[in-house]
C-alpha cells in the first residue's frame, strides 16, 4: 500500500479519472483517490507493478504524482493480551485519516506505524491507544548516578531543571541525603554524554551506577506475578469459605457461617472478591474501554462474565439484607474470582513463556560490551558505549569486544567475527579493514575509527531484521487475525443466545442462565489464536538468527517451503566470486616455476585487473620479493607488456600473442584443456618465446556439491544463471551437479527468466549476491541473499545468509517447513479449545443428560490452551536444521 500526493486535482471527475485509470492497471489491488485530501490510496503487488508505472499513469493524465514520506515509528505498548487486543489498536489506528500502516508484535508488545505528519502526529496516536486502555511505554531506559557538588535544596532544584530540560528525558529525581540522581530517559533522543557535560558545566560531576533497559515481558511478568500472589491470597480463603463446608467438611466459624450469619457470609465473600478483582482491573479497565468503542477483545469477555457473575451476586446480598436469606447459597462470587486467578495464572505463565521466545533478540543485544574506550584530548577515557560518536577514535586491547563498527587506523590483529559469520576461524585484520561491534580482539592491540553507532550497527541491523520479521504477519498469520476480530463479537453473541434460550425455552432459573452465560464467554477467549502464530513465527525466526539465517518478514519464512525451484546466480553465489591462481604451467626449461611467478607477478602489480590480483596474492604467499617493471603497458582487449630485470614481457590472451608474433603451438593443448575446465588462460611470453601459461579460476564453494545434492533430494527444480559464457557455465554447473544453466544474460533477462518460470505457475527462489542479482532477487517468490554480497543485493532480499554456506538454502527451506507446520499445530489446538468448548458450555451435553460445564472449569481450560500454544511454538528451538 502506497499514497501518493495528486497535484492539479480540481473535481470528483479528476478523480474519478485517475481512480479508474490506476484500477485499469495490472498489478494495481486496489486503488482510492479522495478529492478532500488530493491523495490516492493504493494497494498493488509491486511484483507485478513499480511505483515509476503508477506516477506515469497520473501524470499521463495530467496531474503531478508526488510520494508521501512518512514517518516511522516504534512504541511499547503494555497491556496487550491477546489477538484481539492487537487488531482492536490495529484497526483504530487505521481508521485515522494519514495513518499508512500500524503492525503489532504481539509477543515483543512493539507497534510499528508508518504515518504522514502533515496530517497526523505522535500525540493523535498515543492518545488513541490510551482511550482503548492501553499504555505507551515511551522511555525505555533508566540509570541512576552518584552525583557531587549538591550542597542544599537550590542545589537540587538547579540539577533537576537542567536535566529536564534535556530533550528526551522522561522523568528526573535528585537526592540531597544520598547524593543519588535517577534518570529515565529516550535513548534513541539523548545520549548520557550530554548530560554530563551540561551537569559538569555548572559543576556537579557525575558517576554512574546502573543502568536498567525496560524489558516489557519482564515487566509484565512481574506485574502479572504481583497480581496473580494477590489474586491467590484472596481466592484461596474465598473457595474454602465457599467449597470447604460442602466437598471437605470444613467447619466454617459461627461469624461466617451461612445459616447462621448468612449477611455476613456474603459480605465476606464480597469483600474477598473484590480484592481480587483489584488484582485483575486491568481485565475491565481495557475491556470495559474497546467493547465502548465497538472493538471488543479478550478482555471483554472476561471483564463481561465476571461482571456478569459479580453482579448477579452482588443482587443477591443485597436481597439477603433485605431479609431474603434463602439465596446465601446461591452467590457465584467464587466463580468470578475464580476466573480471574486462573486467568491471571495463564498470562503470567504466557509472560513467562514471552521471555524465553525473545532470548535470541536479548541475546544479540548483550553481544556488545557496555563501555568503549576512546581517545578524546590524547587521553584515553572509558565512555558508555551510547556515548560513543561518529569518527571516535576507539582502542582496542587483546581479548577485549570491539564496541562499534569502524575501519583500523592503527596496530592489526586476528579478530573472532563468529557471532557474525559463524565462522570459528578469527580473520586478521590490519589498517584499512573494517571491524564489526560485538566481534572479539584476539590478540592484537589497535586503534580504529568509527563509522557506524547506534542504530547503523552492522548488530543493530541484524537485531532490526529480526524484529522486523517477528512484527510482519505471514498471510497465515492474517487469517487467524481476521477470525479473532469477528470471533469475539459472536461469543457475547452466543453468549446472549443461550442464556435467553435456556432462559425462556428451558425455563431455567436465573442462576442457570448465568452459569451459561459466564461459562460461554470465558471458555471462548480467543488467546491461543492469538499467540498461535506471531509466537511461531518469532521462535522460528530467532532460530534462523541463531544458525546464521536472517529472515526479514513472516510472509518470506511462510512462502520459503512452498518453493519449487530455486535459481543460483554463479559468480559469487556457487563460486567463491574470487579469482585465484590455479595453474601455471611451464613449457621453456630455461626459466622454473619461481623465476615466471616473480617475473609475471612483478609485471602485474601495476596493473588494475582483477586476474592480476589473483598472480600477486600467489606470489606473496609464496613469499617471493617482486621487482619494480619498467616501461608498462596495458593493450586493452589482448593483455599487459612490460619490462622486469631487463626482460620483455607479455602476459595475455592468443591476440596478443599473435600481435606480437609469439609461437604458442607447444601451448595449444594445455590451453584448450584449461578453458575446458571454465579457468581463464594468460599466456606468457619472455624475450619473444613462450614460456607456458597461467590459468585463473573462481573455485567452487565447499558447501555448492552438497547443498544442490540436499536440494534435489527435496524434490526442488535447480537452475544456474550467469552473465559468463556458455562453455564456463556448463562446466561449473557440471561440477555441482546442475542440468539447467541459463548463460550469456544481462541483469533484465534474469528478471525475465523468473517471470517466465512464475508465470508457469512456480514458486521461485532466486539466490545471488550482487548489485546484478538485485531486480531478480525482489522479482523472486522468495529473494535468498548471500550475507558476503553487495549491500543493494542484501536489501533486496527475503533471506539473508551470512554464513556465505549454500548449505544454509536447505536450512532455510527446512525452517520454513518446521515454521509453519508448528503453527498450524498451534491453529489446531486453539480452535479446537475453542470449537469444541463453547458448545459444551452452551449446555449442549446437558441437554442429553450430561454435565454443566463450570466457568472455573472453562477457565482453567482457557488458560491451558495458551500455554500448551506456547509450549509448542518453544519446541521450534531445538529443531535441527
Amino acid at each position: 500500500m502506497i499514497t501518493i500526493k495528486i497535484e492539479g486535482m480540481h473535481c470528483a471527475a479528476c478523480a474519478s479519472s485517475v481512480e479508474k485509470a490506476l484500477n485499469e492497471k495490472n498489478g494495481v489491488i486496489k486503488a482510492q483517490v479522495n478529492i478532500l485530501t488530493n491523495s490516492a490510496h493504493i494497494d498493488y503487488d509491486y511484483k507485478k507493478v513499480n511505483l515509476n508505472d503508477l506516477y506515469n499513469i497520473i501524470e499521463d493524465l495530467g496531474f503531478k504524482a508526488v510520494p508521501i514520506q512518512y514517518e516511522k515509528q516504534e512504541l511499547l505498548i503494555e497491556g496487550m493480551n491477546c489477538a484481539s487486543c492487537a487488531s482492536a489498536i490495529e484497526k483504530a489506528l487505521l481508521d485515522i485519516n494519514g495513518i499508512e500502516s500500524a503492525k503489532i508484535n504481539l509477543v515483543s508488545n512493539k507497534l510499528y506505524v508508518e504515518f504522514d505528519n502533515a496530517l497526523v502526529n505522535s500525540d493523535t496516536i498515543e492518545k488513541t491507544i490510551t482511550d482503548l486502555g492501553y499504555k505507551v511505554i515511551k522511555n525505555n531506559k533508566e540509570i541512576t548516578f552518584n552525583i557531587q557538588g549538591m550542597h542544599c535544596a537550590s542545589c537540587v532544584s538547579n540539577v533537576e531543571k537542567l536535566v529536564q530540560s534535556i530533550d528526551g528525558v522522561e522523568e528526573v529525581s535528585a537526592n540531597l541525603a544520598t547524593n543519588k540522581l535517577h534518570l529515565k530517559y529516550n535513548s534513541s533522543q539523548l545520549k548520557i554524554r550530554d548530560v554530563k557535560e551540561i551537569l559538569a558545566k555548572e559543576g556537579y560531576e557525575l558517576s554512574e551506577i546502573s543502568k536498567k533497559v525496560v524489558d516489557i515481558n519482564q515487566e509484565e511478568a512481574i506485574k502479572l506475578k504481583k497480581n496473580l500472589a494477590i489474586s491467590l491470597l484472596s481466592t484461596v480463603p474465598l473457595l474454602i469459605v465457599t467449597m470447604g463446608h460442602m466437598f471437605f467438611n470444613i467447619p466454617l466459624p459461627n461469624i461466617i457461617e451461612p445459616m447462621t450469619n448468612p449477611l455476613n457470609f456474603a459480605i465476606f465473600q464480597l469483600l474477598l472478591t473484590l480484592i481480587t478483582m483489584y488484582a485483575g482491573c486491568n481485565f475491565y479497565r481495557v475491556g470495559f474501554k474497546t467493547l465502548f468503542k465497538l472493538k471488543p477483545n479478550m478482555d471483554s469477555l472476561v471483564a463481561l462474565s465476571t461482571s456478569v457473575a459479580f453482579i448477579y451476586s452482588f443482587v443477591l446480598t443485597f436481597l439477603i439484607y433485605k431479609g431474603q436469606t434463602n439465596y446465601a447459597m446461591e452467590l457465584y462470587y467464587e466463580s468470578s474470582a475464580t476466573i480471574i486467578t486462573l486467568i491471571l495464572l495463564g498470562k503470567y505463565l504466557e509472560a513467562r513463556s514471552k521471555q524465553k521466545t525473545s532470548e535470541s533478540i536479548k541475546k544479540l543485544m548483550n553481544l556488545a560490551p557496555k563501555k568503549a574506550l576512546i581517545v578524546k584530548d590524547n587521553q584515553e577515557i572509558e565512555v558508555d558505549i551510547d556515548d560513543v560518536e561518529i569518527d571516535d577514535i576507539v582502542i582496542v586491547k587483546p581479548g577485549s569486544k570491539i564496541p562499534v563498527d569502524g575501519i583500523i587506523i592503527e596496530g592489526s590483529s586476528a579478530v573472532d567475527e563468529s557471532m557474525l559469520s559463524g565462522e570459528s576461524m578469527p580473520v586478521t585484520k590490519e589498517i584499512g579493514d573494517e571491524v564489526i561491534g560485538a566481534s572479539i580482539n584476539k590478540n592484537g592491540y589497535f586503534k580504529y575509527r568509527v563509522i557506524r553507532v547506534g542504530n547503523q550497527t552492522t548488530l543493530a541491523q541484524i537485531i532490526k531484521l529480526v524484529e522486523d520479521a517477528q512484527a510482519t504477519k505471514a498471510p497465515i498469520a492474517k487469517m487467524a487475525d481476521i477470525i479473532s476480530s469477528y470471533f469475539v463479537p459472536i461469543v457475547i453473541l452466543l453468549a446472549l443466545i443461550s442464556g435467553l434460550g435456556w432462559y425462556f425455552i428451558g425455563h431455567e432459573s436465573l442462576n442457570y442462565v448465568i452459569t451459561i452465560m459466564t461459562s460461554v464467554l470465558i471458555i471462548a477467549c480467543p488467546c491461543a489464536l492469538g499467540l498461535a502464530t506471531p509466537t511461531a513465527i518469532m521462535v522460528g525466526t530467532s532460530k534462523g538468527a541463531s544458525e546464521g539465517i536472517l529472515i526479514k518478514s513472516g510472509e518470506a519464512l511462510e512462502t520459503t517451503h512452498k518453493v519449487t525451484t530455486i535459481i543460483f546466480d554463479k559468480t559469487g553465489t556457487i563460486t567463491h566470486g574470487k579469482p585465484v591462481l590455479s595453474d601455471l604451467i611451464i613449457e621453456n626449461e630455461k626459466y622454473s616455476k619461481n623465476d615466471v611467478l616473480k617475473i609475471v607477478a612483478s609485471a602485474e602489480k601495476n596493473s588494475e585487473h582483477p586476474l592480476a590480483s589473483a598472480i600477486i596474492t600467489r606470489a606473496n604467499e609464496e613469499k617471493i620479493t617482486l621487482q619494480q617493471a619498467t616501461m608498462f603497458e596495458n593493450i586493452v582487449g589482448h593483455g599487459i607488456k612490460a619490462n622486469v630485470d631487463n626482460k620483455a614481457v607479455l602476459i595475455g590472451n592468443k591476440k596478443l600473442m599473435d600481435k606480437f608474433e609469439i609461437d604458442i603451438n607447444l601451448g595449444i593443448k594445455n590451453f584448450d584443456e584449461l578453458t575446458s575446465q571454465a579457468k581463464t588462460v594468460m599466456l606468457i611470453a619472455i624475450d619473444g618465446e613462450y614460456v607456458g601459461l597461467i590459468g585463473v579460476s573462481d573455485p567452487i564453494k565447499e558447501s555448492s556439491v552438497e547443498a544442490i545434492k540436499q536440494l534435489k533430494a527435496l524434490n526442488l527444480e535447480i537452475m544456474m544463471i550467469t552473465g559468463d559464457n556458455d562453455k564456463s557455465a556448463k562446466a561449473i554447473a557440471q561440477k555441482v551437479g546442475i542440468e539447467h544453466v541459463i548463460s550469456q544474460v544481462l541483469p533484465e533477462d534474469k528478471i525475465n527468466k523468473v517471470k517466465e518460470l512464475q508465470n508457469q505457475n512456480k514458486i521461485v527462489a532466486m539466490v545471488g549476491d550482487g548489485i546484478n542479482d538485485a531486480p531478480a532477487l525482489v522479482q523472486a517468490n522468495v529473494g535468498i541473499a548471500i550475507g558476503s554480497g553487495s549491500d543493494v543485493a542484501i536489501e533486496s532480499g527475503d533471506v539473508v545468509l551470512i554464513k556465505d554456506s549454500l548449505l544454509d538454502v536447505v536450512k532455510a527451506i527446512k525452517l520454513s517447513k518446521f515454521t509453519i507446520n508448528n503453527i498450524k499445530q498451534n491453529l489446531f489446538w486453539a480452535f479446537c479449545y475453542n470449537t469444541l468448548g463453547i458448545p459444551v458450555a452452551m449446555g449442549i451435553l446437558h441437554i442429553f443428560g450430561g454435565p454443566l460445564l463450570n466457568p472455573m472449569i472453562g477457565a482453567a481450560a482457557m488458560s491451558f490452551s495458551s500455554i500448551s500454544v506456547l509450549l509448542n511454538a518453544l519446541r521450534l528451538k531445538n529443531v535441527k536444521l
